[in-house]
């Protein structure tokens, strides 16, 4: 499948269209998510109950008319992980976890655990991307998913490492800043995945190096390229191409101000700080309309539907689900996540005692 861009043209001619290629592959992750999804919300739902059990009755009370039947139909199909009791005598009709499924899910306390100093620096270095070293609290709130905040993250993770973080309020709002500035936390995960893949070379290396037929220059200022199947360059893209992988830009930790938005530098930078907000999620995915909510902390461009589009070797926008997603193309192979965090390896464990093989990695 195709989609057509339509792309404004000077002068008034006739619009043209460019091709966005669809990743079949990256579509078909958002499917995969589905009924993991619903297995570990009903997993967490059951948790929280006060015997670890849910009467049937009030499954509609936590998820709504609709959406009970959905989860119901998962209670009855995976019995290696939800037992039904009761309904007998004067014991209403409850849901559980199995015995298996209870014993994994006591592992998830070392998940979190482990969890625990990557959220810190993750949450530093969101912090450090920004203009003023600060984000509104609601919107840390809005991607506490994606990011793989606990719900209790002001109380577990901000107030127990105030060397690190404070809330303040500005103007009637609630601000996350940042107490301390850590240089060592400057370095990007581009910069890292160069860096373990033995990518960055020396000055002379540079000058040797060409462009690859798929996009890929070996230097210190280039992306990972992960085209789409149908996506055939031809020479004069690659010789653009080339010349913006070669380009140096600043660090996306360097404060926005500072530069000239219409600089070419400056545009390769907010590519950078895209890259860097997306590799700081646990899925290095993101719903758009949340990344379109950072304009103003990360200078993030006007047009950026339209930014991410032109970098389709970088990002890709998915229209499955609910709402669309915006992926970091190179986190993936095929329909796996290819660095898990501790979260995601346990959720991958729990749902595998449905018998599925591929979870979508959902965060919950």
């Amino acid at each position: 499948m195709l989609v057509s861009v339509r792309q404004i043209s000077n002068g008034g001619k006739r619009s043209k269209k460019k091709i966005y290629h669809r990743d079949y592959q990256l579509d078909k992750v958002m499917d995969l998510q589905k009924k993991p999804s619903l297995i570990l919300q009903l997993k967490s739902i059951i948790q929280s109950q006060k015997h670890q059990r849910l009467l049937l009755r009030d499954l509609e009370k936590e998820v709504g008319f609709v959406a009970k039947w959905n989860f119901m139909s998962i209670i009855e199909k995976y019995p290696s992980i939800f037992r039904v009791g009761g309904g007998s005598g004067k014991e209403l009709p409850f849901v559980t976890l199995t015995g298996k499924a209870e014993k994994i899910a006591r592992e998830e306390g070392e998940a979190r655990n482990l969890m625990e100093p990557i959220l810190v620096k993750n949450l530093r270095k969101l912090l450090m991307l920004s203009i003023d070293c600060r984000v509104p609290l609601e919107k840390v709130e809005l991607i506490g998913n994606e990011l793989g905040l606990p719900q209790d993250f002001k109380k577990s993770l901000i107030f127990k490492y105030p060397e690190y973080f404070s809330v303040k309020d500005i103007n009637g709002r609630a601000y996350l800043n940042l107490e301390s500035w850590d240089s060592s936390l400057e370095v990007t995960a581009r910069e890292e995945r160069f860096g373990r893949e033995g990518m960055l070379q020396s000055a002379g290396g540079q000058k040797k190096s060409r462009i690859m037929k798929d996009g890929n220059y070996l230097g210190p200022f280039a992306f990972k390229m992960c085209y789409a199947a149908g996506f055939r360059p031809n020479n004069s893209y690659l010789e653009e191409l080339e010349k913006w992988q070669k380009m140096e830009f600043p660090s996306p930790y360097l404060n926005a101000r500072r530069f000239e938005v219409a600089d070419p530098k400056t545009r390769k930078r907010v590519v950078a700080v895209l890259h860097e907000l997306l590799s700081l999620t646990m899925e290095k995915r993101m719903i758009s309309a949340k990344l379109d909510a950072f304009h103003s902390e990360y200078r993030l461009p006007s047009k950026l539907l339209l930014c991410l589009i032109k970098h389709h070797g970088i990002f890709y926008i998915t229209n499955k689900g609910a709402r669309s997603t915006v992926f970091l193309k190179e986190a993936y192979d095929g329909t796996r996540l290819v660095d898990k965090c501790p979260i995601l390896t346990f959720n991958d464990k729990f749902v595998a005692l449905s018998g599925r093989n591929e979870t979508g990695h959902v965060a919950i």
